[in-house]
């Protein structure tokens, strides 16, 4: 996928919770742990509701915003491909997966956080701080609970 605008950056991040989140739910199906199919189906779902809340932000966001190019920032910085389909999710345990996911979504929140420190204060800042801290607090989220399981 070539990112050129935000909007294209956004749908990027659609596509990169989508496929994380068939990845996970794949293998869910194949693992044996049973904390860890809990863990991979319940991560499966939540990847699903972060594609849902992202693609609200595309319907609802300023089309300014939307339109803003980031193409040249993204030229000079790689945008992160989607390797986590390969990821063997189904041989981890829930230590693992949480880890692994972790570090994807931290390679995501990274991106977000040097872009915003290239766009200037304006309604395409705005909109990227959204997504950031929505970034943000969803891999927090997904820790805590994973720890959570862990504790049970």
């Amino acid at each position: 996928m070539q990112v050129e605008t935000l909007k294209d950056l956004l749908n990027w991040t659609v596509d990169f919770h989508h496929q994380l989140s068939g990845s996970l739910a794949d293998s869910a199906g194949e693992n044996d742990n049973e904390r860890a199919k809990l863990l991979l189906n319940y991560l499966a779902e939540h990847e699903q509701n972060v594609c849902k809340i992202i693609k609200e932000f595309l319907t609802n966001a300023n089309s300014n915003a939307l339109n803003t190019w980031c193409y040249e920032y993204l030229n000079k910085h790689s945008i992160i491909k989607h390797t986590h389909a390969d990821a063997p999710f189904a041989d981890f345990d829930t230590a693992k997966i949480n880890e692994a996911v972790t570090h994807l979504h931290q390679q995501v929140i990274t991106l977000y956080e040097d872009l915003l420190a290239q766009i200037p204060a304006n309604s395409a800042h705005e909109l990227l701080e959204e997504v950031f801290s929505l970034e943000q607090h969803e891999a927090m989220r997904i820790s805590q609970s994973a720890n959570r399981l862990e504790d049970m």
